[in-house]
């Protein structure tokens, strides 16, 4: 069994947790860019349940465009970062812990695969898509909330 500090240290939050206290109102930052990114998912299809459908289905290349400019994006920006040893706005150092490939990234792959083609809903999007009037995304946002609490409760005894 793992030391309880192997299985916290894949917790990007607890190697880069800033430790700047700030005034509440700081937060309405990610409230805004928050928002600025539902209106840019409901904007170009991303929240559309039948376009995650068409991608599952391998009938539009949609929404494997997006989120391959995602994936290329984020490789880009964690390059730069390391690079040239970016800080954050408050000079922070960022730390980005090295990754080892476990069997059960394939497993929790498959099984967030599975529940994405099953709800038509990732778990990012499931507010914008709950803004846009789709209330029955809150069953799929209580499943995602619930599972999240399993995965906690069990952490400890699963294979990392």
């Amino acid at each position: 069994m793992k030391k309880e500090t192997d299985i916290r240290h894949q917790d990007s939050i607890c190697t880069n947790e800033s430790r700047i206290q700030h005034r509440w109102y700081h937060l309405l930052k990610y409230l805004l860019v928050g928002i600025a990114f539902g209106i840019v998912f409901v904007k170009a299809e991303v929240i559309s349940w039948f376009r995650i459908q068409e991608m599952f289905r391998l009938q539009s290349f949609h929404m494997y465009g997006v989120i391959g400019s995602a994936v290329v994006t984020g490789m880009i920006s964690v390059w730069i970062i390391k690079k040239f040893n970016i800080k954050t706005i408050y000079g922070e150092q960022i730390s980005i812990a090295p990754k080892k490939f476990s069997k059960g990234q394939i497993y929790g792959g498959l099984i967030f695969g599975f529940g994405w083609a099953i709800t038509g809903a990732c778990p990012g999007p499931l507010f914008a898509q709950i803004g846009t009037g789709a209330v029955a995304v809150v069953i799929t946002l209580l499943s995602a909330v619930m599972g999240t609490w399993v995965y906690g409760y069990f952490r400890d005894k699963l294979p990392h």
